[in-house]
């Protein structure tokens, strides 16, 4: 099962797109994933049951720093 995607998480598919990448950017959710490629820029749908199945890894989106360490 797919683990909880949040927006501009980045996750790795077992195979690359035809530009030669293997990551992308999660930029919608719903009951499709919208994935950004990193290297091209094409975006595409995917059900999250098809996503599953193809992700390798999902790396999360990195927290914005906080203004208590300014």
């Amino acid at each position: 099962m797919l683990p909880d995607l949040e927006l501009d998480d980045i996750v790795r598919l077992r195979k690359p797109h035809p530009c030669g990448g293997y990551e992308w950017k999660v930029v919608r959710l719903g009951a499709e994933i919208g994935l950004e490629c990193l290297t091209c820029g094409r975006r595409v749908l995917l059900s999250r049951r098809k996503l599953a199945q193809r992700a390798k890894s999902i790396r999360k989106a990195e927290a914005p720093l906080s203004d208590e360490l300014s």
